[in-house]
């Protein structure tokens, strides 16, 4: 770096720059969706956890979205919920960069996640026979444990490369959080390389992900079809489509957020886009897996029960 350029020590998050009556306005909306965000992910963790019914590998998988949901909806919403309410809309360099680390490591945590999911329920339909050994317990652990540590090396990869470009302004970021697309925007050096690392990081954890889902689905479908038993057939059906409104929501929104082309969506559009993986999408994972599955309403219903009785 040149001696004629100094490294910036906070960053100015713009936000939605909306009336400051608004801007509160939208604290108690995001709040309320935060607090849903966590109540419903807090609450199939805690319906896992204490429901011997449901320690099973696809409830292993997702008490583990569960968590992700809650750390990614974590990494971005209290800052953004402090800018919000505060005139002080400032963040220091170091905890930008972390925020960035974080919200890309659990993004693609998310990602990996559910083509763990696709692929568990892929066993279950199409190799019955062969799924407790399949899915065993050791197998469970280590294809989420490989999920985390993946993540977070390819998170690694790309801050390494941030932190090589020289930061000497601009100070302002148009957005409520540290997105990188935005910190590219800080730096005073070419970011092609950067952004030629995060596109390909995107076909990969995202495209080809996506690809894998949809072959195990289709696997999948054609193995419903072929049930004799209605209500095996229903219940195939249901736990699957879940699992599917889930991806569409996030790989949809994820993949026009950092593959479409520059113009298009707009900053303000790619501000909502954000919000709707960051904050709705965690906060719909629950409501769709509780509302849809039986098994998750068996096991609230039995925890009811237990707490009136008491």
């Amino acid at each position: 770096m040149g001696s004629n350029q100094t490294w910036i020590t906070e960053v100015i998050l713009l936000g939605f720059q909306v009336d400051p009556k608004l801007e509160i306005f939208l604290f108690g909306f995001f709040l309320l969706f935060y607090s849903l965000t966590l109540m419903g992910n807090g609450l199939i963790l805690g319906l896992i956890w204490l429901d011997s019914r449901l320690h099973t590998p696809m409830y292993f998988f997702l008490s583990n979205l569960a968590i992700v949901d809650m750390s990614y909806a974590s990494s971005i919403v209290p800052k953004m919920l402090a800018s919000l309410i505060m005139q002080k809309k400032t963040i220091s360099f170091v905890p930008c960069i972390l925020q960035t680390f974080l919200y890309l490591a659990l993004a693609v945590t998310e990602c990996m996640s559910l083509v763990v999911m696709s692929y568990d329920r892929y066993v279950a339909i199409c190799h019955p026979l062969h799924y407790t050994v399949v899915m065993s317990w050791r197998v469970c652990i280590i294809l989420s444990a490989t999920c985390w540590m993946f993540s977070f090396l390819l998170a690694l990869v790309h801050i390494t490369l941030i932190l090589k470009l020289p930061f000497c302004g601009p100070q302002k970021i148009n957005h409520f959080f540290c997105q990188i697309m935005s910190v590219f925007k800080l730096a005073c050096a070419d970011t092609r390389l950067n952004q030629i690392v995060l596109f390909a990081g995107s076909v990969f954890v995202l495209v080809a992900p996506l690809c894998l889902v949809l072959v195990s689905y289709i696997h999948i479908l054609l193995a419903i079809l072929r049930i004799q038993s209605g209500e095996g057939r229903r219940k195939a059906f249901s736990t699957c489509s879940s699992h599917l409104c889930v991806v569409g929501l996030f790989f949809g929104s994820a993949i026009v957020m950092y593959m479409a082309p520059k113009s298009s969506p707009s900053q303000e559009q790619r501000k909502i886009l954000s919000l709707f993986y960051s904050l709705f999408n965690p906060m719909l994972n629950p409501l769709i897996y509780s509302l849809r599955n039986t098994e998750v309403k068996s096991a609230l219903r039995r925890f009811l029960g237990k707490k009136s009785s008491a």
